[in-house]
This record gives C-alpha cells, structure tokens and sequence, in this order.
C-alpha cells in the first residue's frame, strides 16, 4: 500500500515540471502524446504529400520535364474556368474511364466525377467543415458523413484505414494551407453525363 502511495505521489510531482514544458501526463502512463499544433501540420502535409493527394486535387500542368501538379492551384480541385466538352463514348471492351488532362475531372460507369477545393476557402473549400465532418466523409464514404457517395477516383476503402490522429492531422494541415476561391461543379449522374458539364453556383 505504501508503494502504490509513493508511485502515485512521484508521478503526481514528476507531471508538474512536463506540464509547464508542454509535455502531459498521459507520456508518463504510457498513453501516445498529442500532436502539437505545428506538429500536426507537418504531419499532415506529410500524408497529403505521400498518400496521392496532390495526384487529382491539384490541376495538372505540362511543365518542364513533362506533366506536373500546378502547385499555384495547390488542391484547389477541378478548375471552375474549365467548362469540359461531352465525354468521348468509348466503345464496347474493357477500357471504361476518361480523365481530363488536369486529372480533375473522371468519368466512368458512375458518370462524370470532379475532384472537390481542398482548400480552407470558406464559400467553395473545406472552410466550414468541421473535424468531425472531414473524419466521417472517410468513415462512411458520404460527404460530411450524411450527403451523396465520394465517387471514384477517390479510394475510400484504402484511406478508411488512416486513424483518426492521421485524418486530424491532414485536416489540420488543410486549414493552414492559402485558401484559393474555385467552385467545383457538381458530379454528373451517368443518363447525362454526354452533356457539356459547367460549374453549378450556389
């Protein structure tokens, strides 16, 4: 008993000093340490930049060496500028997708799909949604949690398996990138996904 007494005091004494340098308790009981809010933005970029983000969020350009993401347009999604043309009717075999030159906008047997403003924009990007919108989205594969199915390319049965520490973290870093004003038309259902496609405003 007079063990546990002296455990429980040393680690009650021991938390004073780690709390004024920003360190918690938990560290001690062997739970995993927070993220710092710096940290979880550098953690976040890390995942965005190796998990294939940057591959369709953000327009493609021809540059130097070749096709390469537009990193002024940095995950601003589908430009608004680009009015995209019926899609070219493939014939019957195996090959069932187009994708723009951008590699924004796809379509395929669910239609025509546009990858969504990633940025903190408040009218046209993630600006109001909340950590627990962004979260349920991966959870449930439904905007915000509730709204229409995330289509393809988006693969939401790989990125189901980020934790939650992971997908605060990339949603952290999102909030802290410049927020780029680009309305993103809505997806286009397959009946009339041959028509002209334009941004729908709000």
């Amino acid at each position: 008993m007079k063990r546990r007494l002296l455990s429980a005091s040393i680690a009650k004494t021991t938390c004073v000093p780690l709390i004024a340098l920003g360190a918690t308790c938990a560290l001690l009981m062997g739970a995993p340490p927070a993220y710092a809010a710096d940290s979880k933005i550098k953690r976040g970029e890390y995942l965005v930049n190796t998990s294939g983000c940057h591959d369709c969020h953000t327009p493609w350009k021809i540059g130097k060496e070749g096709p390469e993401p537009d990193m002024s347009r940095m995950l601003s999604g589908h430009p608004a500028s680009l009015n995209m043309p019926p899609v070219p009717q493939l014939p019957d075999g195996p090959w069932q997708v187009v994708a723009s030159a951008t590699n924004t906008a796809w379509s395929g047997p669910w239609g025509i799909s546009f990858t969504r403003n990633l940025t903190p924009d408040a009218e046209t990007g993630l600006g109001e949604w909340t950590l627990r919108n962004f979260i349920d989205t991966f959870r449930t594969g439904r905007r915000m949690g509730r709204g229409r199915q995330v289509l393809p390319p988006m693969p939401i049965p790989a990125y189901k398996n980020f934790t939650d520490q992971d997908l605060e973290a990339i949603y952290t870093y999102l909030k802290s990138i410049p927020p780029i004003k680009n309305e993103v038309p809505e997806p286009v259902v397959p009946q009339v996904a041959s028509s002209a496609v334009k941004p729908n405003p709000h």
